[in-house]
């Protein structure tokens, strides 16, 4: 139900019957409890930090210095910087001014960030020193875009991120109080097929902040320090992170790349004390020695972003004695659809190996067949999922959104056990069907990675003459591997004792490592590429 809408200062945000329309009136309404609270930590050669008043104000000026450049409500405004105090600035300023941001990643191509640049329509491109290179080779006359640039020197037509906000006029932005205004585009990895830009309302952006908030215990608490290492152009940071955080008034420590050794210290003397990751960071740590006093002050580690190896999990816990809580969500859901953090269990227990937990409230979800029956109970099929948090559609003219009865088919696969908890399958788009009979590819990849000398392993399908598709595996050797050829001998006769013989590989393909997105998640879509290649003897188009 849609909130009646009244304005109250034209330069601030609005509350109308308690509920927030804006995503940044969080910053304000933080700054109002706590002003001189220390609300952003950065290290990039020296120690900075802003208070929740600085970064209300700091935003503030943002908005009124996008609209002295002529924007106004529903114009675009390209964020391409890495994780730094100026992007949460650059982040809530927008959307104060009714504006809409579109987050990219720094360290695209040119090519990546002219496309999503043009795609976007964007009037304005905030960015960094990781990213000004390819922003300036990306941008074309006929773009008409104005490039801001923070941390490194302006060209003659560009504008310092100092100078940007010092010029601001003093008359506020004319944004009107319209939750169902869009707020974010943000272009998926790309992984299969041309990157899509979601489109993400205050509404849908503002109910998942409120939906993990409801959690409880808490994910995040007012006492809190958070750890902002994951990427701020990806929704998991941007939206689970930095605005749950914002939301309780938490403090965050910005952090831009991962040093395993550098990044313990920096927790240690940040006092960090929530720390959400990404399954490879997990997998730097684990087994680490002293890495329980190192991580001291940390009572919450969570992981999410892309599916954690239980076996994994375990081996951090041994080495820290912390659980890993687990999330599952997409872009598409802003992001959080399920946590560990919402299936009870008794204190001191660890989350229920292999599952991502239940719904968030004010979230349903469906397990879903084919012919659209509900599946049975432990059956694995189609995720669906409905609730406030969903995005309206792929950039511009949104298509492809929600169904008319509101669930939307997420293209994830996987099961609810007795107790409501939801397990991963895998990706409906990544399903190998041979002969007619599903292949999921974790099942193939769950035995080979138990032969002796397997690494890591991704196991994608190709289209096929005879069978339709095949199997193809893609294997990491670990350092005590055999030769190459004995390794796939070794892989070939595993998986005839193990699998069916329609889900043995066609074939095994050593590789010295695997291709992954930002955050974690192996690239399959670059590996059918490699795959169809004429390198591997294919003839698969």
């Amino acid at each position: 139900m849609s909130p009646s809408l009244t304005p109250s200062r034209s330069h601030r945000l609005w509350l109308t019957q308690g509920v927030t329309v804006n995503v940044s009136e969080y910053v304000h309404t933080a700054a109002e409890n706590d002003p001189d609270g220390v609300a952003l930590v950065e290290h990039r050669g020296i120690r900075r930090e802003v208070t929740w008043r600085e970064l209300d104000e700091s935003a503030d000026a943002v908005a009124r210095a996008l609209s002295g450049r002529g924007l106004v409500a529903g114009h675009r405004v390209a964020v391409v910087m890495a994780n730094r105090i100026d992007l949460p600035i650059a982040y809530f300023g927008i959307l104060r001014g009714g504006m809409v941001a579109v987050p990219i990643n720094p360290r695209s191509t040119t090519r990546e960030i002219g496309r999503m640049l043009a795609d976007s329509r964007t009037r304005v491109v905030l960015c960094d020193e990781a990213g000004v290179e390819q922003v300036r080779e990306a941008v074309t006359d006929d773009m008409q875009v104005s490039v801001i640039v923070d941390g490194a020197a302006p060209l003659a037509e560009e504008t310092s991120f100092e100078s940007f906000l010092a010029d601001a006029p003093a008359a506020p932005p004319a944004a009107p109080a319209d939750v169902e205004a869009l707020a974010v585009v943000l272009y998926t990895s790309g992984t299969s097929g041309k990157p899509r830009g979601v489109m993400l309302t205050h509404r849908a952006l503002i109910a998942n902040i409120e939906q993990i908030a409801r959690l409880d215990p808490p994910a995040v608490t007012p006492d809190d320090v958070c750890l902002g290492l994951l990427p701020m152009f990806h929704i998991y940071g941007l939206n689970c992170v930095l605005g749950q955080a914002v939301r309780q008034g938490a403090r965050v420590v910005m952090v831009d790349g991962f040093d395993p050794a550098g990044l313990l210290e920096l927790i240690r003397s940040e006092g960090v004390t929530n720390v959400p990751l990404a399954p490879p960071v997990v997998a730097a740590w684990a087994g680490r020695d002293g890495l329980g006093d190192q991580l001291s002050s940390v009572s919450m580690v969570l992981s999410g972003a892309s599916a954690l190896d239980p076996e994994l999990a375990e081996m951090f816990h041994e080495s820290s004695g912390k659980y890993i809580e687990q999330g599952y969500g997409l872009t598409e859901t802003a992001p959080v659809i399920a946590t560990t953090m919402g299936s009870p269990r008794d204190p001191g227990t660890p989350p229920k190996a292999g599952s991502v937990g239940r719904p968030l409230p004010g979230i349903d979800v469906r397990i879903v067949e084919a012919d659209g029956r509900d599946a049975a109970p432990g059956d694995p099929a189609e995720i669906w999922v409905k609730g406030d948090n969903l995005f309206s559609g792929y950039w511009p003219d949104g298509v492809d959104g929600p169904r008319p009865d509101g669930w939307y088919p997420t293209g994830d696969v996987g099961f609810l056990d007795e107790d409501g908890d939801l397990t991963l399958v895998d990706r409906l788009r990544e399903l190998v069907i041979v002969s007619g009979f599903n292949v999921y590819p974790f099942e193939v990849e769950d035995v080979i990675a138990e032969v002796p000398g397997v690494g890591q392993v991704a196991v994608v399908g190709l289209p096929d003459e005879d069978t339709g598709e095949a199997v193809v595996a893609f294997v990491v050797p670990s350092a005590d591997a055999p030769d190459e050829a004995d390794l796939i001998d070794a892989v070939e006769a595993h998986c005839r004792t193990r699998l069916a013989r329609f889900k043995q590989p066609q074939q095994v393909v050593v590789v010295t490592g695997l291709p992954h997105s930002a955050t974690g998640k192996v690239a399959k879509g670059r590996l059918r590429s490699l795959a169809r290649s004429e390198t591997l003897g294919l003839d698969a188009p």
